[in-house]
């Protein structure tokens, strides 16, 4: 990274700079000293998400769910692997359609599970359906390098 690097901590909602040169990987929040990137999905809320559309730099990987919904059950260990194989280049969340009903209103979704990829606050891919983690992984790459 040539520059500085605005990730939101998916602990503590904190905005912290990582400097030009410093990867990722290691990176610990400022505020809480939790570390940065797990290698698995954070669940926001409607603030949570809000906050990391419009403060950060690094690119996100939505998976809108709900908890009744047998697909993305079924779905759910496949984004945990491909968060494992994404993270530090995109920050993997799970937003949960039921209790984010306005934001997910507001972002078109008719049909879950919707993999949103996004980067700097707009939508740079969408898919709906189960996918297996390679799946993901592979679509998630192809919407980072087309975008």
């Amino acid at each position: 990274m040539s520059e500085t690097c605005q990730i939101v901590c998916g602990h503590c909602g904190r905005t912290n700079r990582l400097p030009p040169g410093r990867a990722p990987d290691g990176a610990r929040c400022g505020s809480c000293h939790q570390q940065m990137f797990t290698g698995h999905p954070i669940e926001v809320d409607e603030e949570g998400f809000a906050r990391q559309l419009a403060n950060s730099d690094v690119p996100l990987l939505v998976d809108v769910w709900a908890p009744w919904c047998g697909p993305c059950r079924a779905m759910a260990p496949m984004f945990e692997r491909a968060a494992q194989q994404l993270e530090p280049r995109v920050r993997p969340l799970k937003l949960n359609s039921d209790r984010a009903a306005a934001t997910s209103s507001r972002l078109n979704i008719t049909g879950i599970p919707t993999l949103l990829l996004m980067r700097r606050g707009r939508e740079i891919a969408r898919h709906s359906g189960v996918m297996d983690a390679r799946s993901i992984v592979a679509w998630t790459e192809a919407g980072l390098t087309h975008s």
